[in-house]
């Protein structure tokens, strides 16, 4: 579903991405950790050209990320994305925000994209919340809103940037939670996220970056029990005493 060879980016002088490789089979599940200012964020914000790459290639579902604005537009309308915040529409209901993508870009329907958004917002158990504004929300009801929107466009791939960082603790689960069912349901995912106890749960394999490289990457028994890298061994003995 996803190829990436060879992926260099830059911010002018600054070399943010080095060399990147990675295939990732329809289905599979990847989740991506590291320090903060590693890349992982950048890293996929450039699968779906959120961030432009200056040297190698990136190919999703068969279409080659180029400077091709219908290229572009073909692989943003397979891949969903979820940010650290929710980036909602504040002047648009829970159900309106839900339907704007798939009425505009999919051309679906109104009848359909309003039965899409219910079957989603069930889905993410807040379809009580379907007339409401996001203003009205909690945190954690705001993120699965934002997943739940996503999915009406019904991506084949979804990216996850953090999508627990901005929550309070007691909101995490819940979107957790719902990250894990949809895992379930076969979706090819991507994740950056600090929740190693999710990467245990949910991940085919788990991707160590830092300072701009994939230092370490394998299946989850591998990666927490008995991980190469020193850098990789430091990270984790850091991240998991907490």
């Amino acid at each position: 579903m996803i190829k990436v060879a060879d992926m260099h980016k830059w911010y002018g002088s600054f070399h943010v991405l080095k060399g990147l490789n990675l295939d990732v089979k329809e289905g599979e599940r990847i989740v991506i950790c590291g320090p903060s200012g590693s890349g992982k964020s950048t890293f996929i914000r450039c699968i779906n050209r959120l961030e432009e790459h200056q040297r190698g290639q990136i190919i999703v579902d068969d279409v080659e990320l180029t400077d091709d604005v219908k290229q572009i537009d073909t692989v943003r309308k397979e891949v969903g994305m979820v940010f650290q915040h929710f980036n909602l529409f504040p002047h648009l209901t829970v159900l309106e925000n839900c339907c704007l993508a798939p009425l505009w870009v999919r051309k679906v329907p109104k009848r359909e994209a309003l039965a899409t958004a219910m079957e989603y917002l069930e889905r993410v158990k807040i379809p009580e919340q379907a007339d409401k504004y996001p203003g009205q929300l909690s945190g954690g009801q705001q993120q699965r809103v934002a997943i739940a929107r996503a999915l009406c466009m019904k991506p084949k791939i979804m990216l996850f940037d953090e999508p627990t960082s901005a929550l309070d603790p007691e909101m995490i689960k819940e979107v957790l939670d719902v990250m894990i069912e949809l895992a379930g349901s076969g979706m090819t995912m991507i994740c950056v996220t600090h929740e190693m106890g999710f990467a245990k749960t949910v991940a085919d394999r788990v991707i160590f970056m830092d300072q701009g490289e994939i230092v370490e990457l394998a299946p989850p028994g591998e990666f927490f029990s008995n991980p190469k890298e020193a850098r990789t061994q430091q990270f984790l003995n850091q991240i998991l005493q907490h």
